[in-house]
């Protein structure tokens, strides 16, 4: 399976120099965009990405609803997420971490800084970062429950 970077972002330049700078250090990471948070919960079934790249303000469905969405599903909770957005609102750095962000990047306004910090997430991220083994099927009964055969009965 090919690792990818899931970019969440419904600014179209911040998503190109995101881009840019990730393909400036020739990461051999695919890099899938999605525009809001509702294509991020959409695009859930699209396999666990190595790193999601989270902006906060976004339209349908805010950052943090992802953010929370994300880390209460089962199958993506030890996903690593960047919160990677304009606010320096102190309430919603608060509600990342409280949801169980990874980190919490505001973006430089300065484009040579921008593309900076994009470099060295995507090389942390994307390249050192070693990540968890993939969760196994999730378990509806205990390892050691026997499935008795016969018909299903309703409880009395």
């Amino acid at each position: 399976m090919i690792k990818h970077i899931l970019l969440v972002e419904d600014d179209p330049r911040d998503v190109e120099l995101t881009l840019a700078a990730l393909a400036e250090h020739n990461l051999a990471n695919a890099v899938v965009v999605v525009q809001d948070g509702e294509e991020a919960l959409d695009y859930r079934a699209g396999g666990s990405p190595v790193v999601v790249l989270l902006d906060l303000k976004m339209p349908k469905v805010s950052g943090l609803e992802v953010l929370k969405i994300v880390k209460a599903d089962e199958n993506l909770k030890t996903t690593p997420v960047v919160v990677l957005t304009s606010s320096r609102e102190e309430p919603d750095l608060i509600e990342s971490y409280e949801y169980g962000v990874n980190a919490y990047v505001v973006k430089p306004v300065d484009f040579s800084e921008f593309i900076k910090a994009v470099k060295q997430l995507g090389i942390f991220w994307a390249a050192m970062n070693e990540p968890p083994p993939p969760l196994p099927s999730r378990r509806v009964m205990p390892p050691n429950a026997e499935i008795m055969p016969g018909p299903i009965r309703e409880a009395a």
